[in-house]
């Protein structure tokens, strides 16, 4: 079976569940949804690059052994799935969590354009673990490496301007995508399994 080629992310946003059984049952279900094939063609599951471990890792989807663009993250009753033709890379984070709990990790170009606004640096880290998860490195990568400009939708890492897409669904949450350059289409799942585009 020859799978058709996606032309852009699908993101989607549903609640947590309860394990990272539930995130793969999310996934799995996400990616079947994008491409428009029977749930149970998707095979899903994690693997660290580094140490081969399946406990831990970076998602990885598949359909008649096509490889699927994935990724996935969560937070505070949230979970971000993206499905995608390529690699790409998803982060969602709480505004109140960055907050709370200040980082470390934002270059003083981002720290300027913020001007101490908050909403912006939790943008900023959002988009810094994307990119990163995108790279397929991850937090082993310093974020001070990525160099976010929110009002661009880049993010300047190795020497290339990466695009992305930055979504606000709520007061208190942001959503970014490193999809390089690929539109992003919004869904939603909500608490009683229903799809809706946004």
């Amino acid at each position: 079976m020859s799978l058709p080629r996606l032309p852009h992310v699908v993101l989607t946003l549903a609640p947590t569940g309860a394990s990272r059984a539930d995130d793969r049952e999310a996934l799995l279900t996400a990616v079947a949804s994008a491409l428009a094939v029977d749930r149970s063609a998707v095979r899903a599951g994690r693997v660290c690059p580094h140490c081969g471990d399946t406990a831990h890792g970076r998602p990885w989807a598949r359909i008649d052994g096509s490889a699927v663009g994935v990724s996935l993250a969560r937070t505070g009753g949230t979970l971000a799935l993206a499905v995608g033709p390529e690699a790409v890379g998803v982060d969602v984070e709480r505004v109140s969590r960055v907050a709370a709990a200040p980082l470390d990790a934002f270059t003083s170009g981002e720290r300027d354009r913020a001007a101490g606004d908050v909403r912006v640096l939790a943008a900023c880290w959002a988009a810094k673990e994307a990119v990163l998860k995108r790279d397929g490195r991850g937090l082993r990568v310093d974020p001070t490496a990525v160099d976010v400009d929110v009002n661009r939708g880049t993010a300047l890492f190795d020497g290339v301007a990466h695009p992305l897409a930055l979504f606000r669904p709520e007061r208190d949450l942001v959503v970014a995508v490193a999809t390089g350059g690929l539109p992003v289409v919004l869904t939603s799942v909500r608490e009683d399994g229903v799809s809706g585009g946004a």
